[in-house]
């Protein structure tokens, strides 16, 4: 995978480059600055002494010497004072800066601690969000293997946490919904303590996942669903019935980016779509897509579930229940985690398969 989360010492990773939270002024600093100095020695400061200071967000490379890596790329992070000092804009032009000069040098693979993170006290869950946006962002449009490195306990823990949880969400709501299928009988049984009605219009407004079969079989009645559309008359002519139809995918689609505004290139980009995809999708009135870039483009919109969940049904999907892979989906657009990588991750981390990212649909 191109991108991973290990723990670990940084200086003992194997990468063409490890990237060094570096003090601005040629002189060694705290935490990551102080282990990977005291790991090379004195010929680092004076290599990094020889590039004088680096201003906040930029980044400079020296020689790695004895550690495991071809290059150490000293990058300048940002001092948590509080929000109001672009301190999130600075933290990302900082991954940006070290990603750049990657590339420059060819390197293949980059180590990563969590910038900021440490003695310059920036809060651990946004420095993990801003990193593991730059490096979606980055991925969309290079190759390269990226490890972010969290020697910190609490800084891996929130990491491991989020992967923890998603796993127990899924597992919670996916055994629930093959507990009802296999057993019906005990499923019927749960209804005789029904649930109001209004709880559960509430779920299933919120999920966008439950039909209303679904709907009965968790503690309703069939009461309770939802009503049915009329039966249209067996009089009509099947043109008739036809110019009833709603609008396409395509067209739907359309409606949506007028509706966000900003560049259309944000959202194919973030979707992890090629140009010509996106293009010939909405070039093509009748176009449909795979489930896969219709979850991503929900993705690249930055769609919340009951948005998503209407995107998917324009091109005749739906994210349910009865799937793990949709529940990782699921999981990540209710934390509004818009990154197809990360979700990429989180599948490959559960044993499921990725969405498709690439040229073809």
């Amino acid at each position: 995978m191109p991108l991973k989360i290990v723990r670990n010492d940084i200086t003992h990773v194997a990468a063409d480059a490890i990237v060094n939270t570096a003090n601005p002024l040629p002189q060694i600093g705290a935490g990551t600055d102080s282990a990977i100095h005291l790991a090379v020695g004195p010929a680092l400061l004076e290599a990094r002494r020889s590039i004088g200071p680096i201003a906040v967000g930029d980044c400079a490379a020296t020689p790695a010497f004895g550690l495991p890596a071809k290059y150490v790329l000293h990058t300048v992070s940002p001092r948590w004072e509080g929000g109001q000092a672009h301190e999130a804009e600075l933290l990302r032009r900082a991954y940006d800066s070290a990603l750049a000069l990657a590339s420059r040098l060819h390197c293949r693979s980059v180590a990563f601690p969590l910038l900021a993170a440490g003695s310059y006290a920036f809060p651990h869950a946004l420095a993990l969000s801003i990193a593991v946006q730059a490096f979606t962002d980055y991925l969309m449009e290079h190759e390269l293997t990226i490890c972010l490195v969290l020697f910190d306990g609490k800084a891996f823990g929130l990491a491991a946490s989020l992967f923890d949880d998603l796993k127990s969400y899924v597992d919670d709501h996916y055994v629930d919904a093959q507990h009802r299928r296999e057993h019906p009988f005990l499923a019927g049984r749960r209804r005789a303590e029904p649930r109001p009605a209004q709880d559960l219009a509430r779920e299933d407004a919120a999920s966008g996942a439950l039909g209303a079969n679904e709907a009965a079989d968790l503690g309703g009645s069939a009461s309770m669903a939802a009503p049915q559309p009329a039966t249209p008359s067996a009089s009509g002519s099947l043109s008739d019935y036809l110019s009833r139809s709603e609008a396409t995918f395509s067209e739907y689609l359309r409606d949506l980016l007028i509706e966000r505004g900003g560049k259309d290139s944000e959202v194919y980009k973030r979707a992890e779509v090629s140009k010509q995809l996106f293009s010939k999708i909405l070039c093509n009135r009748d176009y449909q897509p795979t489930k896969s870039t219709a979850i991503q483009l929900a993705i690249g919109l930055e769609l919340d579930l009951v948005g998503t969940q209407k995107l998917l049904e324009k091109a005749g999907y739906s994210l349910t229940r009865s799937s793990k892979a949709d529940l990782v989906v699921q999981y990540c657009i209710e934390r509004r985690i818009y990154s197809v990588t990360f979700i990429n991750e989180a599948l490959y981390d559960c044993g499921l398969p990725l969405l498709k990212t690439g040229l073809k649909s």
